[in-house]
């Protein structure tokens, strides 16, 4: 039922008659006061510029409460922040506006990696030239944390608990739906590297950036099958997410193709890992022409592996690698698939800007294409023949 209302309101303190919709129930009673407080204050001067102060009077909240939902803190009641963010919504008064006046840093964050990974600090490179276009600092900080963790009980770097100070998160290095949760529940704007989140999550829910590593891998795959190769290995650790798409990508040309895929089992650091996994191949005496590493790093590996079986590349065995982090540098100089790492921190960084304006905008989504450059490691079949005859 519709009844009228007699209250001072909280700008004025002058009687003001309303009429709202009133069922029983506290709650509904908040409500209506609100409803009439609101209506209230754009009768009295719809042209006044409204504070913090006048959204915790409408919300029932003290200004510091305003504040901390304005922060983005997470020592807020729910409900609370809910009532905030709607006087907030009613009195036209932008949070995220009075937030971005305020904090003008970006954080990168390289969660449980090597700080010296120089995939990643070129990820970094491009965020941050990114940023300081758009007149936005970047503040480099790494964390390492175990994805068992509780969203709720993840320690996060405390410059993060004020958002006057850190105003949205740039996920770099291996990251799990656990610190991706966290990072939502506490309202902190992110983008994140899709290719290295492990576990099970929700990419649709998530800004995310990602290389075209499938894609890259089945081009890579399919080059080497072109070149006559069919005893095609592949050398990853599976178990992790970059690797895992590598495979996928390797499978599916493999399968099309009518061959078997063969994988490696061993589960290691990356330069080790090739050196074993084909250390365990030539020992075996499993027939194989050409190897194709999960990364560069593990070409590296497998490169030593082979000389010290007395093997030449690509006369005996053929070896291409993914990332071109270091193909160039090798000997022979790797054939690899060639990602654009400062592409992928760039959109990162847009990404995350683009939340900060539109906060209830639809996830958003990039993948970034590769391209194969091939080097002096890899020879077709027909060739290899002729230098063994």
């Amino acid at each position: 039922m519709r009844r009228p209302w007699a209250l001072y309101d909280g700008f004025e303190n002058s009687r003001f008659e309303c009429q709202a919709n009133i069922p029983d129930g506290r709650n509904a009673l908040h409500s209506a006061r609100t409803e009439c407080s609101a209506k209230s204050a754009q009768k009295r001067d719809p042209l006044k510029k409204r504070s913090f102060k006048d959204v915790a009077a409408l919300a029932n909240v003290s200004p510091a409460t305003v504040s901390r939902v304005a922060k983005g803190q997470a020592n807020v009641d729910s409900t609370m922040r809910a009532r905030v963010r709607k006087a907030a919504e009613t009195l036209g008064v932008d949070l995220e506006q009075k937030r971005n006046e305020k904090a003008n840093i970006i954080a990168f964050m390289l969660s449980n990696r090597d700080l010296l990974h120089a995939f990643q600090a070129r990820i970094l490179f491009g965020s941050e030239t990114y940023c300081a276009s758009q007149d936005r600092e970047l503040l480099f900080m790494s964390l390492r944390y175990s994805p068992n963790t509780p969203p709720k009980e993840l320690h996060l770097p405390k410059i993060l608990n004020d958002r006057g100070i850190v105003r949205a998160m740039i996920l770099g290095g291996t990251n799990s739906s656990n610190m991706l949760n966290a990072l939502r529940d506490r309202e902190i704007p992110f983008a994140v590297l899709g290719n290295n989140v492990i576990g099970d999550w929700n990419p649709s829910e998530f800004d995310a950036v990602y290389s075209d590593d499938v894609q890259g891998a089945f081009d890579l795959t399919s080059q080497l099958i072109a070149d006559g190769h069919r005893d095609i290995w592949f050398i990853g650790d599976i178990e992790l997410p970059w690797y895992a798409r590598c495979a996928q990508g390797y499978r599916q040309s493999m399968i099309e193709a009518g061959l078997q895929p063969r994988l490696s089992e061993i589960h290691t650091d990356d330069r080790q890992l090739g050196y074993l996994a084909m250390r365990s191949i030539v020992s075996r005496r499993e027939p194989v022409t050409a190897v194709f590493a999960g990364s560069d790093q593990i070409a590296s590996g497998v490169y030593e592996a082979l000389r010290q079986s007395g093997l030449a590349i690509p006369d005996d065995v053929s070896v291409a690698g993914f990332n071109d982090s270091d193909g160039a540098l090798m000997d022979p100089p790797l054939t690899s698939v060639r990602e654009f790492p400062e592409e992928l921190g760039k959109h990162l960084a847009e990404f995350v800007l683009r939340r900060i304006q539109s906060p209830h905008r639809e996830p958003q989504h990039l993948t970034i294409p590769t391209r194969i450059v091939r080097r002096q490691s890899t020879r077709p079949v027909s060739a290899m023949a002729l230098h063994r005859a």
